[in-house]
């Protein structure tokens, strides 16, 4: 039994106990739980309608063994006692195999996605990597049916391939692109493929993120998704909950090879013109403006009197492209094509790209820290490509008049004249002009930037050097003025150009 003077403590307590729980309740801060995002009610009427365009596209290829028609690594067939129980199984196990007899060659097969984009015409649209060096190419439906495929054209730097079927043999359902650019991170997407060969598979999940860079080709701009991509997925759709494609699977991230919920998709603002000129073509047509380029680094925009890091800068100017002719100049920044902001480099060659051959444009450029507008008309990219291949390094000819050569030390290195002795001991080609690295000091500023013996400085802050004198001229006036850094413009002995700063402190 419990006493009454202990009855009141314990009524004293708990009345106190409540008065403080009631206090806390009304000043401390409120709390409401979201409900739990649950996604979409149900995708079952939206998968329904597109299974039928998504298809799995099988190839085959025939490998060839070594000559002789002997595979060096084959295990080789074991002599065995006439009559032995195991003989039929070995003839069947090595006699038989594919390959055995067709002078060590064997058929490998791949399997992957695709889906068909126009039913009139029979286009199905696959990766690049599923049908790379083919031999027979197959296109399989969801009701069964298989149709032979042809291949139309494809295009490597963002792994896209264009298949076509005949239109006839069967009735098509087909697909089309929505708008990539519309989507946002936590939006729902589905996506429908084979993965490990198991037939037409539906996985949703959401956008993680965009504009994802994976140094895969180019033009990576990818859309990440956490809706389970595996092998076999590849060159499947990636739809919107309207039903449309606004990717096209291709790539994971995974130490297994299986899903761990990063998944990348060429999205559709990419892969529609890519798919539009294949299907026309056979082939790309992108647009070329014909400069080498680099990123804007903190460092260079400070030397270049440029605010923020921002927009692409050109390093150098292709031979007998469309701006060899002083509109654009090594060392300008590009910071907006066409009306479209460039804000890092690699958003130029796409910009750009995506642009039509031939097609007059108007490129924004800071010039010595001055932004100005000059106009450019686009030449082909498949058409520069050779001609920047085909731009080698000519032999030397002539020579220097052999006067006295004079040299310099600054921030680390040893200038030099570029003279015919340094042109034939660096082998640097003849219409490469400026001052000559001779020596970089180990450890020092000149060495951090990756400046080798053999670069030739053409420009400091974008004013011609020639001598060493002018190159420590120009250095002693850039620190006069108070700059912190130095922007040198180096040529290859070949005449290849980049940018590089160097702390003058």
């Amino acid at each position: 039994m419990i006493s009454t003077p202990l009855l009141r403590a314990m009524r004293k307590a708990s009345l106190a106990a409540t008065t403080a729980l009631m206090i806390g309740a009304a000043v401390a801060p409120s709390f409401v739980t979201p409900a739990l995002a649950q996604g979409p009610e149900s995708v079952a009427n939206l998968a329904e309608g597109l299974l039928g365009a998504v298809v799995n596209i099988s190839t085959s290829q025939t490998v060839k063994g070594s000559e002789g028609g002997e595979d060096e690594n084959a295990v080789p067939m074991p002599q065995l006692p006439e009559g032995s129980p195991f003989q039929d199984f070995f003839d069947e196990f090595f006699k038989n195999r594919e390959g055995q007899n067709n002078g060590g060659s064997q058929k490998v097969q791949s399997l992957g996605s695709g889906f068909v984009i126009d039913a009139e015409k029979g286009i199905v649209v696959t990766n690049n990597h599923v049908i790379a060096d083919a031999d027979e190419i197959e296109v399989n439906f969801s009701d069964g049916s298989k149709l032979k495929a042809e291949l139309v054209g494809t295009d490597t730097k963002t792994d896209i391939a264009v298949l076509k079927v005949d239109p006839k043999a069967k009735k098509l359902t087909a697909v089309k692109f929505g708008d990539s650019d519309k989507m946002r991170i936590g939006d729902w997407v589905m996506a429908i493929g084979n993965p490990f060969g198991l037939g037409g598979t539906v996985t949703v999940g959401i956008i993680s993120a965009r504009n994802r860079d994976i140094n895969s080709g180019p033009y990576d701009d990818f859309i990440q998704t956490d809706a389970a991509i595996n092998r076999g997925n590849s060159g499947g759709p990636l739809f919107n909950m309207e039903g449309e494609v606004i990717g096209i699977n291709t790539a994971i991230i995974s130490p297994s090879g299986g899903s761990i919920g990063i998944g990348f998709s060429i999205p559709a603002e990419i892969a529609v013109g890519v798919v539009n000129q294949l299907s026309e073509f056979g082939e790309t047509r992108r647009g070329w403006l014909g400069v080498r380029i680099q990123p804007v680094t903190d460092d260079i925009a400070e030397s270049l009197g440029m605010a923020t890091a921002k927009g692409a800068l050109i390093a150098g100017i292709i031979k007998g492209g469309p701006v060899d002719n002083g509109q654009i100049l090594p060392g300008d920044v590009v910071i907006k094509f066409d009306g479209r902001d460039v804000v890092e480099m690699r958003d130029l060659p796409r910009v750009v790209a995506e642009s039509p051959v031939g097609k007059a444009v108007d490129v924004v450029i800071v010039r010595k820290g001055v932004e100005q507008t000059v106009k450019v008309t686009l030449g082909r990219l498949e058409d520069g490509e050779k001609l920047a291949e085909g731009e080698a390094a000519k032999p030397e000819e002539g020579a220097d008049k052999g006067a006295e050569v004079a040299t310099a030390s600054v921030l680390g290195m040893t200038i030099g004249e570029l003279d015919s002795d340094a042109r034939a001991k660096f082998g640097i080609a003849a219409e490469v002009s400026g001052a000559v690295v001779t020596a970089v000091a180990k450890d020092s500023a000149a060495a951090e930037r990756g400046i080798v013996a053999g670069e030739v400085i053409t420009e400091i802050a974008q004013e011609s050097v020639s001598t060493p004198k002018e190159v420590t001229d120009r250095i002693a006036a850039l620190k006069e003025q108070g700059r912190k850094n130095a922007l040198l413009m180096l040529a290859s002995k070949s005449g290849e150009l980049r940018f590089v700063t160097i702390r003058m402190d």
